[in-house]
Protein backbone atom coordinates (compact mmCIF):
# COMPACT_ATOMS: atom_id res chain seq x y z
CA UNK A 1 0.00 0.00 0.00
CA UNK A 2 1.47 3.57 -0.97
CA UNK A 3 2.67 5.57 2.41
CA UNK A 4 -0.32 8.59 3.13
CA UNK A 5 2.02 11.90 3.72
CA UNK A 6 0.58 15.41 4.76
CA UNK A 7 0.61 17.77 1.76
CA UNK A 8 -0.07 21.21 3.56
CA UNK A 9 -1.06 22.54 6.78
CA UNK A 10 -4.60 23.28 7.06
CA UNK A 11 -5.16 26.72 9.52
CA UNK A 12 -8.60 27.62 11.17
CA UNK A 13 -9.91 29.60 13.91
CA UNK A 14 -10.65 26.46 16.17
CA UNK A 15 -7.47 25.17 18.53
CA UNK A 16 -9.52 23.27 20.49
CA UNK A 17 -11.80 19.95 19.57
CA UNK A 18 -14.82 21.13 21.83
CA UNK A 19 -17.29 23.85 20.96
CA UNK A 20 -16.45 23.35 17.18
CA UNK A 21 -18.73 23.33 14.24
CA UNK A 22 -19.61 19.09 13.34
CA UNK A 23 -19.43 20.32 9.68
CA UNK A 24 -18.92 23.11 7.25
CA UNK A 25 -22.69 23.90 7.53
CA UNK A 26 -21.97 25.43 10.56
CA UNK A 27 -19.02 27.14 9.63
CA UNK A 28 -20.82 29.35 7.45
CA UNK A 29 -18.61 32.57 6.90
CA UNK A 30 -15.51 31.07 9.03
CA UNK A 31 -12.43 31.36 7.40
CA UNK A 32 -9.37 29.60 6.92
CA UNK A 33 -5.96 28.72 4.62
CA UNK A 34 -3.80 26.25 4.20
CA UNK A 35 0.46 26.14 4.23
CA UNK A 36 0.58 24.22 0.87
CA UNK A 37 4.82 22.18 0.56
CA UNK A 38 6.08 24.35 -1.82
CA UNK A 39 6.88 20.79 -3.46
CA UNK A 40 3.60 20.41 -4.19
CA UNK A 41 2.31 24.19 -5.71
CA UNK A 42 2.20 23.26 -9.40
CA UNK A 43 -0.31 20.87 -8.27
CA UNK A 44 -2.75 23.81 -7.94
CA UNK A 45 -2.35 24.52 -11.21
CA UNK A 46 -6.41 25.72 -12.47
CA UNK A 47 -7.88 24.71 -9.61
CA UNK A 48 -9.10 28.75 -9.22
CA UNK A 49 -11.98 28.07 -11.72
CA UNK A 50 -13.27 25.84 -8.79
CA UNK A 51 -15.97 27.76 -6.08
CA UNK A 52 -15.24 24.89 -3.97
CA UNK A 53 -13.08 22.20 -3.01
CA UNK A 54 -12.87 19.13 -0.79
CA UNK A 55 -10.13 18.89 1.88
CA UNK A 56 -9.30 15.18 3.10
CA UNK A 57 -7.12 15.25 6.43
CA UNK A 58 -6.28 12.99 9.07
CA UNK A 59 -8.17 13.74 12.87
CA UNK A 60 -4.68 13.75 14.13
CA UNK A 61 -6.06 14.10 17.48
CA UNK A 62 -8.20 10.97 17.40
CA UNK A 63 -6.20 8.86 20.38
CA UNK A 64 -8.37 5.78 19.92
CA UNK A 65 -10.77 3.63 16.58
CA UNK A 66 -14.33 2.89 17.59
CA UNK A 67 -16.40 0.63 15.31
CA UNK A 68 -20.00 1.91 17.30
CA UNK A 69 -20.23 5.19 18.28
CA UNK A 70 -22.80 7.58 19.08
CA UNK A 71 -22.83 10.67 16.29
CA UNK A 72 -23.28 14.42 17.83
CA UNK A 73 -26.53 14.65 15.53
CA UNK A 74 -28.06 11.36 17.55
CA UNK A 75 -28.43 9.44 20.84
CA UNK A 76 -28.37 5.68 19.08
CA UNK A 77 -25.02 4.36 19.00
CA UNK A 78 -24.34 3.74 15.20
CA UNK A 79 -21.72 2.23 12.66
CA UNK A 80 -18.84 4.30 12.94
CA UNK A 81 -18.80 3.87 8.87
CA UNK A 82 -22.44 5.45 8.88
CA UNK A 83 -20.92 8.08 10.68
CA UNK A 84 -18.88 11.50 10.04
CA UNK A 85 -16.52 10.36 13.28
CA UNK A 86 -13.28 10.91 13.45
CA UNK A 87 -12.72 7.67 15.51
CA UNK A 88 -12.86 5.89 12.46
CA UNK A 89 -10.22 3.19 11.34
CA UNK A 90 -7.92 5.59 9.15
CA UNK A 91 -9.18 8.99 11.26
CA UNK A 92 -9.15 10.62 7.75
CA UNK A 93 -11.91 13.66 7.47
CA UNK A 94 -13.64 15.44 4.76
CA UNK A 95 -15.25 18.76 4.27
CA UNK A 96 -16.72 20.86 1.06
CA UNK A 97 -15.19 24.35 1.49
CA UNK A 98 -15.60 27.61 -0.43
CA UNK A 99 -12.32 28.44 -1.80
CA UNK A 100 -11.39 32.16 -1.72
CA UNK A 101 -8.10 32.34 -3.61
CA UNK A 102 -5.01 31.38 -4.08
CA UNK A 103 -1.74 33.36 -3.28
CA UNK A 104 1.92 31.99 -3.17
CA UNK A 105 1.60 28.49 -1.16
CA UNK A 106 -1.58 29.82 0.23
CA UNK A 107 -5.32 28.69 0.32
CA UNK A 108 -7.85 30.86 1.72
CA UNK A 109 -10.89 29.29 1.99
CA UNK A 110 -14.25 29.66 3.52
CA UNK A 111 -16.32 27.72 5.50
CA UNK A 112 -13.66 25.84 7.24
CA UNK A 113 -14.86 23.13 9.96
CA UNK A 114 -11.54 22.18 11.16
CA UNK A 115 -9.30 22.35 14.09
CA UNK A 116 -6.16 24.67 13.53
CA UNK A 117 -3.09 22.66 12.41
CA UNK A 118 -4.63 19.73 10.60
CA UNK A 119 -2.57 17.84 8.47
CA UNK A 120 -3.75 18.13 4.84
CA UNK A 121 -3.67 14.68 2.85
CA UNK A 122 -5.66 16.00 -0.62
CA UNK A 123 -7.45 18.17 -2.43
CA UNK A 124 -10.73 17.57 -4.67
CA UNK A 125 -12.45 19.97 -6.97
CA UNK A 126 -16.14 20.28 -6.31
CA UNK A 127 -17.64 19.65 -9.17
CA UNK A 128 -21.41 19.96 -9.57
CA UNK A 129 -22.49 18.04 -12.37
CA UNK A 130 -20.10 14.84 -10.63
CA UNK A 131 -21.04 15.19 -7.13
CA UNK A 132 -24.15 16.76 -6.28
CA UNK A 133 -26.70 13.83 -6.07
CA UNK A 134 -30.38 14.74 -6.33
CA UNK A 135 -32.82 12.44 -4.31
CA UNK A 136 -30.57 11.28 -2.05
CA UNK A 137 -31.12 10.08 1.50
CA UNK A 138 -29.42 10.60 4.56
CA UNK A 139 -30.07 7.26 6.57
CA UNK A 140 -30.75 8.00 9.95
CA UNK A 141 -30.10 11.60 10.28
CA UNK A 142 -33.67 13.36 11.10
CA UNK A 143 -31.81 17.26 11.72
CA UNK A 144 -32.63 20.11 10.03
CA UNK A 145 -30.35 22.61 8.52
CA UNK A 146 -31.24 24.99 11.56
CA UNK A 147 -30.60 22.70 13.93
CA UNK A 148 -26.87 21.30 12.01
CA UNK A 149 -25.65 24.60 11.67
CA UNK A 150 -25.79 25.36 15.56
CA UNK A 151 -24.74 21.78 16.73
CA UNK A 152 -21.04 21.94 18.86
CA UNK A 153 -19.07 19.52 19.01
CA UNK A 154 -17.96 18.14 22.59
CA UNK A 155 -15.64 15.48 24.12
CA UNK A 156 -17.12 12.47 23.09
CA UNK A 157 -14.51 11.56 20.24
CA UNK A 158 -10.94 12.83 21.84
Amino acid sequence: MHEIKSIGIIHSPYDSIEDMPIQPKGASGVEGYIDMDERYIDGLRDIEGFSHIYLLYSFHKATRTELLVTPFMDKQTRGVFATRSPLRPNHIGISIVKLKRIKGNKIFVEDIDILDETPLLDIKPYIEKFDAVRDSTSGWLRASNKEISKKRSDNRFR
